[in-house]
């Protein structure tokens, strides 16, 4: 924790301590005023109940003083014995407050699991909160996407660690080659042929082809190679005239010549042979059982390959070492490629009104599940920290954060109660003198 928090800490922990101290002088201050005037209220009824012969008015003061010294008494009593046993005798149904600590926690944890928690209230307060604009203002804010994409970035190898220990690559190898194995080799090939057909893009690599053709009749080994096998056929008696060179030169000249024509002509008859044969093959791919058979069993033996499975722990390994570098780097392309997402998503949000309302529809749900779902354990949570607070932490807290509150009701109770005898004393007159 740095000193700025330190210094943060103390100074809520003093004011904290200010305001306890505070409250608990007021507290004190009111108790000895209630205190006082009920000794005074005791000290009125002496004095005009001695002196009523002498003054008969004083009758209706000493009957006020004398039922508000009764009132103020009850209320001190029903004051006290919240929180403790008046003058420490053991009077049943004293001491409320710590006697019944553990029901007060259960009733209170339960009073706010269905009070507050109630699904109703939660939702209706979650749909008054906007998230999707609170996630679309951090997240177009440049720098909070790049430090967003600096976190996700450093846990790329943790991520590529747990994927390997977990067993997680070669789970979905295996699943990716099963589910290569159950897709039918033929069909598929002959829809990507067909495509690849379109505006007669297979005519490139056709002419590829001649291409490559050609520089093999332009290659001096390839030549040599050719002659002497042309040799090796011919009859001695042409051996002595070289025929193998002048065929050797016609046949590498007319092939020549042919291909040239073939790249000049778009139209040449080669050509649309090359188109027929394209096509039959792409129908036979389509319909023909013996090639489905072919392909599949192709496939199976590509499958069953080890180098397959080397293949794809190559490919692994080379994903897994660039990202991990990429990641490691200042100029590192995916934090920068991420940064800019998280940007462009927080203004599309904002931009966007129902995928707002869609967000914050999801928010709403899955929150006001998590809380539905939680909220026995919240109330439990509750019950448990209340009954497990110190009896005279307990009771210290409560009368000082209401223990001022409560001895008003001492002033009440000495006002009602000094009206209520000072009307039943009158009362009483009045039916004396009748």
């Amino acid at each position: 924790m740095s000193s700025s928090d330190l210094h943060t800490s103390s100074g809520l922990a003093a004011g904290h301590a200010a305001d306890e101290a505070e409250k608990l002088a007021a507290l004190r201050r009111t108790k000895a005023v209630a205190t006082f005037m009920l000794v005074l209220c005791v000290a009125i009824f002496a004095a005009a109940k001695s002196l009523e012969h002498r003054w008969p008015l004083l009758g209706f003061v000493a009957a006020f003083a004398e039922a508000a010294t009764i009132g103020g008494i009850a209320d001190w009593y029903a004051v006290v014995a919240l929180f403790k046993r008046p003058l420490g005798l053991p009077i049943p149904h004293t001491a409320i407050i710590p006697e019944n600590q553990n029901r007060i926690a259960d009733n209170l944890g339960r009073f706010i699991e269905v009070n507050f928690l109630a699904e109703q209230p939660i939702r209706k307060k979650l749909n008054e909160v906007d998230f999707a604009a609170l996630v679309a203002d951090w997240l177009s804010d440049p720098e909070r996407a790049a430090g967003l994409s600096r976190f996700v970035a450093r846990l790329v190898p943790q991520t590529l660690s747990a994927i390997e220990n977990s067993g997680l690559r070669g789970f979905i190898t295996s699943r990716m080659l099963e589910q290569v194995e159950k897709m039918p080799v033929a069909p598929l090939a002959a829809e990507l042929l067909s495509a690849f057909t379109d505006d007669r893009r297979h005519q490139k690599l056709f002419d590829e082809f001649t291409k490559v053709v050609g520089k093999f009749l332009s290659d001096d080994d390839a030549l040599a190679a050719m002659r002497d096998k042309i040799r090796d056929e011919l009859p001695s008696l042409f051996k002595l005239f070289r025929a193998d060179a002048y065929l050797l030169k016609k046949i590498v000249a007319s092939a020549g010549s042919l291909l040239e024509e073939v790249r000049k002509d778009p139209e040449h008859p080669m050509r649309a042979e090359f188109d027929r044969f394209v096509m039959k093959f792409i129908d036979r791919l389509k319909n023909s059982r013996d090639y489905a058979r072919r392909a599949e069993k192709m496939k199976r033996d590509l499958i069953q390959r080890p180098e397959v499975r080397e293949l794809a722990q190559d490919m692994w390994e080379s994903m897994r070492s660039f990202l991990e570098q990429d990641a490691k780097s200042e100029k590192s392309m995916i934090r920068e490629h991420l940064a800019g997402m998280f940007v462009e998503v927080g203004r599309h949000l904002s931009t966007d009104p129902q995928i707002r309302a869609d967000m914050n529809q999801g928010f709403v749900v899955a929150l006001a599940s998590f809380v539905e779902s939680q909220k026995s354990g919240v109330s439990k949570f509750i019950a448990d920290q209340v009954k497990g607070w110190d009896l005279g932490q307990l009771t210290r807290l409560i009368e000082i954060n209401v223990g001022r509150d409560l001895q008003y009701i001492r002033f009440n109770g000495m006002i009602i109660g000094g009206l209520a005898g000072l009307v039943l004393y009158t009362a009483e007159l009045l039916l004396m003198t009748n």
